[in-house]
């Protein structure tokens, strides 16, 4: 605010002094227009005046030479008719002379009209009044020659008055001449004065104001160009000055700023090329060296000290340089106290730096330690970096325990994966054999009409039952077998058209049992549809589908199954508005022997593997199948199955 202030103080000093400048030379213009004006008009009026006067001064000898010509024709003749002139020329002659006495040039010719009044009041009371008042003709000679001596003095004062008036008329014309030139050389002066005002002006514009800005625009250019080192000599102005110093104070500020970029960048790429580095596969000590050297390399240590434990009982400890002194082990005593996400400045060991590592279940906490005495102190972005890579370092060695436990337990998993399908194969094999014999026994004992055992309602009701569940477990066997061969694709030879919307009707009509016996109303659409594969198996599916729908819907629901075709694939689609399946369990329905929670609590017979089967029909026939439930409001399945593109000739069941 400061510097902004002093350069518009400056700017408006520059164009104050300049607009004084032009105010000076535009009053210097008017008042020499002013002058010469006014000098104009005084000689104007000069001029008028002594017009006037001159000519007033020749009427008056007109008038006296009329009054004179009237007389002298009276005193030749007596004729009265001859003082007409004289009678006139005398009035005019005296009011001539009145009107110049009002207002005289100046004393010489007042003095001079007095003489040239006096000279013509003598020719008049001498001369011409006696001889008017005779009122006969004189021809005395001797009073004509007196007359015509008085009118000759006449003529001279007349002649005196008229060389006066040219004298005043030379005077004044010196003294304007002069006054003119006094002027002229007044305002040549003050022109100069202002064009020298002027010059000085930009003299001192050019050394206080155009060098110093000249100077700091070099010292911009140098610092744009990108010497930092470059500095504005403060000259000129206190604004200026202030400017300089400014600028000075930026460019300062620009530098600190650069540096502490170019560090900013170093510690980023060092915690880039350690990141890096902790992606990296390979041996891990090699690892620990090459970022315990780029860590010393990129931060001046002298030394740099680590130890980690990634795998239980296996230290990895690494030094840098190899040949620098190993890490007196209170070191490691004292990090103990120093929780991870800190720094530690251990006693003992000048210039060092310690940043603590995290440890593991097995894993002993682990450390960083750099030591730098000929340096300056650790600052603060310096121990924030180590502390962000100790971060960067305890993730990493956390993920490899991880990978390393998750790729042990994968392992395991994967040995009792194999266990179990030894374990299921064996178990069908083993049941096969003795289920076929209770099987065979059951429906005999049940059936026997001709040879009455003599069995009691009792025992027969407990053949029955030993018949059912001998059913149920075959069919659980069955599905076990199928789940054996899931990894077995349908061949082409057992592949073929099927008529999509008649295996559906089919399955839906073998359930009136079932639905009549739960009171459910049932709902069945379908659209024309082909799809190549195995119908027994997609029978098996929709089955699977349906029956699950009519066991987890409560007496008086709603099922519905729909079969359209979207495009390439032929949808069904079975909605219920059964239970539900809580949302943790979705997930995982399709798994083998996975049943919801909710059917488990509500004791609804199943062996968790109808939709297991499912998948496995489908995806062996490169469909989609899906689920989507609301928990007590129902579930909607959906198989979606590709769809033949022309439509086989009808010949029976698919």
């Amino acid at each position: 605010m400061i510097e902004r202030f002093a350069v518009t103080r400056l700017k408006y000093r520059v164009a104050g002094g300049f607009a004084v400048l032009l105010t000076l030379f535009l009053a210097l213009i008017v008042a020499h227009f002013v002058v010469s004006e006014r000098e104009r008009e005084q000689h104007e009026a000069h001029a008028a005046r002594i017009d006037v006067f001159r000519d007033t001064n020749r009427a008056v000898l007109q008038y006296m030479t009329d009054a004179e010509t009237g007389v002298r024709g009276f005193q030749l003749t007596g004729d009265t008719a001859y003082l007409a002139p004289y009678t006139s020329g005398r009035a005019g002659a005296f009011s001539a002379m009145q009107r110049l006495a009002e207002d005289p040039l100046d004393a010489e010719t007042a003095r001079l009209l007095a003489v040239e009044r006096e000279s013509a009041e003598g020719w008049l009371f001498g001369y011409a009044i006696p001889i008017v008042n005779a009122g006969v003709a004189d021809t005395d000679a001797e009073r004509a020659a007196r007359g015509k001596d008085l009118f000759d003095r006449l003529r001279t004062a007349n002649a005196d008055l008229f060389a006066a008036v040219e004298n005043f008329e030379r005077r004044v014309g010196d003294r304007e001449r002069a006054a003119a030139t006094y002027s002229t050389l007044l305002f040549a002066g003050l022109a100069a004065l202002v064009v020298a005002a002027g010059f000085g002006l930009a003299l001192l514009h050019q050394r206080h104001l155009l060098v110093p800005l000249e100077h700091i625009r070099l010292t911009l250019r140098r610092l744009a160009d990108g010497d930092l080192s470059a500095r504005v000599t403060p000259a000129g102005p206190g604004e200026l000055r202030a400017v300089a110093g400014t600028l000075n104070d930026l460019a300062a500020r620009t530098e600190q700023l650069i540096s502490a970029e170019q560090a900013r960048v170093a510690r980023s790429e060092l915690r880039q090329a350690v990141t890096v580095q902790l992606q990296e596969d390979g041996d891990p000590l090699d690892m620990a060296e090459r970022i315990a050297e780029m860590i010393g390399t990129t931060l001046g240590a002298e030394a740099v000290h680590s130890r980690i434990t990634i795998q239980a009982g296996v230290p990895i400890e690494t030094t840098w340089p190899r040949d620098a002194e190993p890490l007196d082990p209170s070191i490691a005593e004292q990090v103990r106290s120093c929780a991870p996400g800190g720094s530690l400045r251990p006693a003992g060991l000048p210039g060092g730096l310690v940043i603590p590592l995290s440890g593991d279940a097995g894993c002993p906490p682990g450390l960083i330690c750099l030591v730098r005495p000929a340096r300056p102190a650790w600052s603060e972005e310096e121990r924030r970096l180590l502390i962000g890579l100790a971060r960067e370092i305890d993730h990493a060695a956390h993920q490899e325990r991880l990978r390393l436990r998750q790729a042990r337990l994968i392992n395991e998993l994967r040995v009792l994966d194999e266990q179990k399908d030894v374990f299921v194969a064996t178990v069908t094999h083993e049941l096969r054999t003795p289920l076929t014999s209770i099987l065979g026994y059951s429906e005999m004992l049940v059936e026997d009409e001709e040879h009455a055992l003599g069995l009691s309602l009792v025992q027969k009701r407990g053949v029955e039952a030993i018949l059912r569940n001998a059913h149920r477990l075959e069919a659980t066997v069955a599905d076990l077998l199928l789940l054996d061969r899931s990894n077995e694709r349908i061949g082409d030879a057992e592949a073929g058209p099927v008529d999509l919307a008649r295996l559906v009707g089919e399955v839906h009509g073998t359930l009136g049992t079932a639905v009549r016996a739960k009171d459910l109303e049932c709902e069945l659409s379908t659209e024309p549809a082909w799809v190549r594969g195995d119908s027994v198996q997609l029978e098996r599916a929709v089955r699977n589908l349906l029956d699950n729908a009519v066991k987890f819907t409560a007496p008086g629901g709603h099922l519905e199954c729909r079969l359209a075709c979207a495009g390439d694939r032929a949808v069904i689609t079975v909605t219920d508005t059964g239970i539900g399946i809580p949302a943790d369990d979705v997930p995982g329905l399709f798994t083998p022997f996975h049943r919801a929670a909710n059917a488990m609590d509500q004791a609804v017979q199943g062996n968790g593997l109808g939709l297991a089967i499912v998948r496995n029909i489908v995806n062996d026939h490169g469909g989609t199948v899906t689920a989507h439930s609301e928990l007590g409001r129902g579930s909607t399945f959906t198989m979606a199955l590709p769809r033949m593109a022309e439509v086989p000739p009808r010949s029976g069941r698919g």
